[in-house]
């Protein structure tokens, strides 16, 4: 497919396929069409070719809230009304199981305290959105479309303002959840954190997708500095015994190579 901003193209004959049941994480550099093609994944973008497949049907075809009950999106950068609480916003992941017939239920009422209670901003349930540090904001949000209860998740940079004890406490849920049998995509920054979690490893440069498949298949030093221009050794992470891509940074590469010409 292709996909494009008006009469900027992104990527163009860009084919991807998301396995039931996988946690899929997009990685790459800045720009490089990441958000782009979660958005096209999520039916926020139309592609201006191709097309979007969910359950053997066009994404397109489908009505909005029946897309919004089989998957959920956390996008890079969501924006709550103003004077809302935590709870009401974390409620708003219920609206695709509303209706004139069906309003607000115990059902809605248990999934939004699970949802809380899995984030742990239930705490903050009377708490003003617009109050809260960006973390907590971060957590809410995610909440919020945990609530949706949705077999597919799609997430776009859900680490963003979260540190490092909440970033694997998220991504430990996330895993959680996948091993319960939600699919999960999600884009993410951390190389090493893609590597550990994810079963299925999409890698993107200027648009299309330079290799994917198991992070231990295809992790290789040349690889990222293919897509990231970095050098690196890559190693056994001695924890998950998955690929953990350890730097030789600038300096230390120069210094090695003046020590290799003085031997």
């Amino acid at each position: 497919m292709t996909l494009r901003y008006d009469a900027r193209t992104i990527a163009t004959d860009l084919s991807v396929a998301i396995a039931d049941g996988s946690f899929s994480v997009i990685v790459g550099p800045n720009a490089c069409g990441k958000s782009t093609l979660l958005r096209a994944l999520s039916r926020l973008l139309a592609p201006s070719s191709g097309r979007v497949v969910l359950d053997g049907r066009g994404i397109g075809e489908r009505l909005a809230k029946e897309v919004a009950r089989r998957l959920g999106l956390l996008p890079q950068s969501a924006i709550a009304p103003d004077g809302i609480t935590v709870t009401d916003l974390v409620a708003r992941g219920r609206y695709p199981h509303q209706s004139f017939l069906r309003q607000w239920s115990k059902a809605d009422e248990r999934a939004v305290a699970a949802a809380m209670e899995a984030t742990r901003v239930d705490g903050l349930a009377t708490r003003l959105v617009d109050e809260l540090s960006g973390g907590q904001r971060q957590r809410v949000w995610i909440a919020m479309v945990l609530a949706q209860e949705t077999p597919i998740l799609l997430l776009d940079e859900p680490t963003t303002f979260l540190d490092i004890a909440h970033q694997i406490e998220l991504l430990d849920l996330l895993a959680e959840l996948n091993a319960q049998g939600r699919t999960i995509v999600a884009v993410l920054h951390d190389l090493n954190q893609a590597c550990r979690y994810a079963s299925h490893l999409v890698a993107m440069k200027d648009g299309a997708i330079i290799a994917e498949g198991a992070p231990g298949a295809i992790i290789t030093a040349e690889l990222v500095e293919q897509v990231f221009g970095l050098p690196c050794i890559v190693i056994a992470d001695p924890v998950s015994g998955t690929p953990l891509i350890v730097p030789k940074g600038q300096a230390r590469a120069a210094r090695s190579a003046a020590a290799a010409r003085q031997s």
